[in-house]
């Protein structure tokens, strides 16, 4: 007999939890593609795409995942033989790195471990050691989802002006996009890529590109006509908006996410997310007062708000998530981007989430601690209790 009959809840770092609102959206007969209603929704998606980047740059939309918008990304600024510098904390920003060899760049790596945020000291000594200047672009990742560890793309904008290096910028925000803070112009961010099923609140499917003047000046030899981001951003003609038929459903659902997120505000967005984020935080605390629980990144400045990767021993990690799932049905995120994967487990705490979600997530937990033996301290839901009180 399993407890895990009823209302599923998904807590893994995406896709998210889909809002209801944004689910009857899209449960709705096939629009005309050719005029009408859906132009104009489509359309009016630009604005806000842009108010939640917080750019007055371009974006194109592309039907795929986070790694269309990496290739889109990669294809519209580089020629065959330009060198791209990736900054990894993580397994994602890797996964950039090698599609830009596959393309025919020379990558070289900075690894700064699985822990820990770019150090921008190393960066700024490579950068000016580059006295060629043939470095065409940063890789980085804003928050990995494999490690939840966040970085400060502020700092390296600041890096590339003291050092005169010409780079691109170039960022990661699929984990990060409406739940981490992120500021594309004010923080000197030239490329930025995101998708849909994350902060966004949509089923996976679309992802996005956004690019300054710079970057659109920086047109390389690798772009082909479907992942040339100069038509999509300014259409002559709808169809051009997706080099063909429009991803129909999706966009009635975004269009319903954007207009939650607006509601709600991206400062109260980023509020609540830091506040649910330091909740599970407490809990786990005291989670690792005894045991093998620890959280991944151990500097709270450097831990991601939409995702947090916990370490819970040998073998710990699978069996937990397995009970979570199979006996209460909360399905937990895998070990991703740490050795052995087993050993760990992710928390996503992104987009449509509350309160008394997060509490929900770490009652399950604390009772697959009890159910499994895993030793752990005690008090966890006193304190995320009390937590929940004093930020509510």
């Amino acid at each position: 007999m399993s407890l895990s009959h009823g209302r599923p809840y998904l807590a893994i770092p995406g896709p998210s939890v889909i809002p209801d609102r944004v689910l009857q959206a899209m449960h709705r007969p096939s629009p005309n593609i050719y005029e009408g209603e859906l132009h104009d929704l489509t359309h009016s998606l630009i604005p806000d795409l842009k108010k939640v980047a917080m750019t007055k740059g371009e974006v194109a939309i592309y039907i795929g995942n986070g790694h269309a918008a990496w290739e889109a990304s990669l294809a519209n600024v580089l020629s065959r033989g330009d060198t791209v510098l990736v900054l990894a904390t993580g397994t994602f920003c890797k996964g950039w790195g090698d599609m830009a060899a596959a393309m025919g760049a020379q990558v070289k790596t900075l690894d700064f471990g699985d822990r820990a945020p770019v150090d921008p000291v190393r960066v700024a000594r490579v950068l000016t050691e580059d006295t060629s200047r043939s470095i065409k672009a940063i890789l980085a990742v804003h928050v990995d989802t494999s490690t939840s560890v966040k970085n400060d793309m502020a700092a390296l904008r600041r890096v590339l002006d003291e050092t005169g290096h010409p780079a691109l910028l170039m960022a990661d925000c699929i984990a990060s996009l409406g739940c981490d803070r992120f500021e594309m112009d004010a923080w000197g961010v030239d490329v930025m890529v995101a998708g849909c099923q994350k902060g966004l609140m949509t089923p996976a499917g679309l992802s996005f590109v956004w690019f300054n003047d710079k970057a659109r000046a920086s047109r390389g030899d690798c772009v082909t006509s479907y992942w040339d981001w100069e038509s999509r951003a300014d259409p002559e003609i709808f169809f051009r908006y997706f080099n063909g038929t429009a991803p129909t459903h999706h966009l009635y659902g975004l269009r319903t996410a954007l207009d939650m997120m607006l509601d709600e505000g991206l400062d109260n967005i980023f509020d609540r997310h830091r506040k649910l984020a330091e909740i599970i935080w407490v809990a786990l605390d005291h989670w690792a007062i005894e045991g093998p629980i620890h959280l991944n990144v151990s500097e709270a400045a450097h831990r991601s708000h939409a995702v947090t990767s916990v370490g819970a021993g040998p073998g710990n990690g699978v069996a937990l998530r397995r009970w979570c799932e199979t006996r209460c049905g909360l399905t937990l995120g895998i070990g991703l981007g740490r050795e052995p994967a087993d050993d760990f487990f992710r928390i996503g705490h992104m987009g449509h989430v509350s309160g008394h979600m997060i509490m929900a997530v770490l009652g399950t937990i604390d009772s697959g601690l009890k159910a499994l033996g895993i030793p752990h301290g005690h008090g966890a839901l006193e304190a995320a209790s009390q937590a929940l009180a004093d930020r509510a």
